[in-house]
């Protein structure tokens, strides 16, 4: 359940704003790094960053074509390190930082995962399923809706992936 929604429904908070939200900068430039090193192996660029009461326990970027696994992307492989770290297969009052609008299999994931909250920064209307497309978090399946704030840092996060792109075409 989100912080002021009912079981099954999407809550956005914080709204969209690149407006130094500095407490979770620190964490966006972790996932910034990811992406980056996703980039520089002609993965696309996105970063994951997970925290547990404040500490990075995990973070990973794209690595589809590197692994030759089309569900390696950024969230999937911090969640599977996280839990790793952890030792167990939820992680209760974690925090996602993510540098693009998760997809529907990584929204999904992050559900069964129970993360309490999730910060990112671009929206991705192609393959979004968070705010765009699939909407998973307002799904009454959803059995685990976190908080979401989106637009962290969000036009950095869409310059990369622009820059990323221009350079393919």
């Amino acid at each position: 359940m989100g912080l002021h929604g009912a079981p099954g429904t999407c809550t956005l908070r914080g709204g969209r704003a690149d407006r130094g939200m500095t407490r979770f900068n620190s964490h966006m430039d972790a996932a910034f790094v990811e992406a980056q090193a996703a980039a520089a192996l002609g993965e696309v660029p996105v970063g994951a960053v997970i925290t547990l009461n404040g500490q990075v326990i995990a973070a990973a970027g794209n690595r589809t074509r590197t692994l030759n696994d089309p569900t390696a992307h950024a969230e999937i492989l911090a969640i599977r390190a996280a839990c790793d770290v952890l030792g167990q297969e939820r992680l209760t009052g974690a925090d996602l930082h993510v540098t693009l609008e998760p997809c529907p299999m990584c929204a999904g994931a992050i559900a069964a995962a129970r993360i309490a909250r999730l910060y990112y920064g671009a929206s991705d209307p192609k393959s979004g399923g968070v705010e765009q497309g699939a909407r998973i978090f307002a799904h009454p399946q959803c059995h685990h809706v976190p908080e979401i704030y989106p637009g962290i840092r969000e036009t950095q996060a869409t310059e990369l992936l622009r820059g990323f792109f221009a350079t393919r075409r």
